[in-house]
């Protein structure tokens, strides 16, 4: 990283009034009391953010938020990418309303579930066969006990650079959380890296005839390299490995298709959750026939124990999945989420010039998906500073783990968001030259993956 650039940037801005957090401090106990944690999602704890921040929401309406306090805030990630539509999003609302009063869950299957498994095999290409469950974990946790099935193998190979793909122990297992994990299962999980076809031919070299299936996201924070994902495809089709995509987070923002649309890539099997209900907990697994067959009746093998949930196909979820689909299809939604995160990508970028912060704060990732990188003088990654940038956005009304859009961020929005990042750009220069100590109001944030709680 070269030298810290002397010239004079504007360093002369408002002062916030400050936000009264008192009640979400006199709450934040008692919930880590009653609550291992604090909070039921690890990205959701205090951990995650600055002191000077709210601790509890308690109403959503498009993209803005409000607290315990009454303090208003426009959001970014929205539910960890869940809320892609807006808070309170009225049809899909309306639709889990309407279809509630009808009963939510039976002896037998409803004609929903029929109704939504035909929708969804409609948007993606090659899936023949689909699953419902609640959340992520569900279903990838699903895809790799097929791929097992399927194969007779017992091995996975995971992608690790990618951050997480479910809370079962195949996956947690090769974290740093892995305490309660035994090392046998945790030894039967792979890594291979991404953009990186040799490391993953090392691995099918070195455990021939044992790797059940290949999972990763198409595209993260790094877009895939020209025809990286068909060799991938084509790699394992040759190892006989099963291939799978999560596509949790671009299923519903790369594409209506998901991101194997986008890049022209139909995978063995794949999941889907998070966007495809607007909030509701609901999950997908889809894929090939000869694959997903295993998990039904129609056939003379061994019975796969693949997904049987007593609230996986609960019918409210699955209407506001079908309403969801139905405004993706009729109001060009993933346009939309491209369009506004482009807009929002030009402003920040102006404010990271104008304040001469490049090499210190980066954009990461497609406009739909856009994240952010903090470093500190050095250039190394930095978790103070990440903390200091979202402190003084809060102060200024907008609540940013990351920059993901959603529908109802619209062009007001976007520009209120460009003005508080121009002022919290500010502080950031100032506490590269002045340090950080000076600045930032409390701990640091700290990563969700770590071995201790210090």
């Amino acid at each position: 990283m070269s030298g810290m650039k002397n010239e004079p940037v504007p360093l002369t801005i408002a002062d916030p009034e400050p936000r009264d957090f008192s009640k979400s401090h006199v709450l934040q106990p008692k919930a880590h009391r009653l609550i291992p944690g604090g909070a039921h999602t690890y990205a959701k704890g205090d951990d995650q953010f600055p002191e000077q921040a709210p601790g509890f929401i308690v109403r959503g309406k498009g993209c803005h938020a409000w607290d315990l306090d009454g303090n208003e805030f426009i959001e970014y990630g929205m539910g960890l990418r869940a809320v892609t539509l807006g808070h309170a999003f009225g049809p899909v609302v309306e639709a889990a309303y309407e279809r509630m009063q009808l009963g939510t869950n039976f002896s037998r299957p409803a004609k929903i579930e029929v109704d939504l498994a035909e929708a969804m095999l409609e948007l993606i290409d090659g899936a023949e066969m689909v699953k419902f469950a609640k959340n992520g974990s569900d279903v990838t946790t699903a895809a790799v006990k097929l791929a097992r099935a399927y194969t007779g193998r017992d091995l996975i190979a995971i992608c690790g650079d990618q951050p997480f793909f479910s809370i079962d122990d195949w996956f947690i297992g090769t974290t740093e959380m892995n305490a309660g994990i035994p090392q046998a299962i945790s030894e039967m999980t792979l890594k291979f890296r991404y953009n990186d076809l040799d490391s993953l031919r090392i691995l099918f070299d070195q455990h021939p005839g044992q790797i059940a299936c290949v999972l990763l996201e198409a595209e993260a924070a790094t877009a895939p390299t020209a025809g990286y994902l068909q060799q991938l495809k084509e790699l394992c089709e040759q190892r006989g490995a099963v291939l799978v995509f999560d596509e949790m987070i671009t299923g519903f923002r790369w594409h209506l298709g998901g991101a194997q649309k986008f890049h022209g890539v139909v995978p063995h099997l794949s999941t889907f959750g998070k966007a495809m209900g607007n909030g509701f907990a609901i999950a997908a697994l889809m894929g090939k026939r000869e694959i997903m067959r295993l998990g039904g009746l129609d056939h003379d093998q061994a019975r796969v124990f693949l997904l049987s949930t007593t609230h996986g196909a609960e019918t409210h979820a699955l209407a506001a999945s079908l309403e969801t689909i139905r405004i993706y299809r009729e109001q060009s939604v993933v346009e939309f989420l491209w369009r506004q995160g482009e807009r929002l990508r030009t402003l920040v970028n102006q404010s990271i010039a104008e304040n001469q912060l490049n090499g210190f704060f980066e954009l990461i990732g497609r406009p739909c998906n856009l994240v952010y990188a903090t470093r500190d003088r050095e250039g190394n990654p930095s978790q103070a500073f990440r903390a200091l940038f979202m402190q003084e956005l809060i102060k200024r009304g907008v609540i940013a783990p990351s920059f993901v859009v959603s529908f109802s961020h619209d062009d007001p929005d976007i520009e209120k968001t460009a003005e508080a990042v121009f002022d919290a750009h500010v502080i950031y220069r100032k506490a590269l030259d002045e340090g950080i100590e000076n600045h930032l109001q409390g701990r640091a944030v700290k990563p969700v993956n770590r071995k201790y709680t210090t």
